[in-house]
């Protein structure tokens, strides 16, 4: 990959020195730990948007749904899992699950 662009910062002195010496620690030169820093943030982020867009699809169909009446009550949900739970114990043999 062509490394053509500058990038310039501003930083405290105490950061600087400190950053510098665990890039030489570690045997990396600092603009390669910069350049990964830079790629794993680039990446959390558009992972944040990827989930935040996910949910907010999630959300959306969910307030649709509200408004057009399909719902169901907590009471009508308990109900058609405890007869599922009811069927799957009968299956396997009445053993308590």
């Amino acid at each position: 990959m062509s490394k053509e662009a500058v990038f310039t910062m501003k930083l405290e002195p105490e950061l600087r020195d400190a950053f510098m010496a665990e890039a030489e620690a570690s045997h990396r030169p600092a603009s390669q730990v910069v350049r990964e820093l830079m790629r794993e943030f680039v990446e959390r982020q558009r992972q944040a948007r990827e989930c935040d867009a996910f949910l907010r699809g999630k959300v959306d169909t969910a307030r649709a749904q509200i408004a057009s009446g399909q719902v169901a009550s907590s009471a009508d949900v308990e109900a058609r899992f405890a007869a599922r739970r009811a069927a799957l114990r009968a299956k396997a043999g009445g053993a308590d699950a």
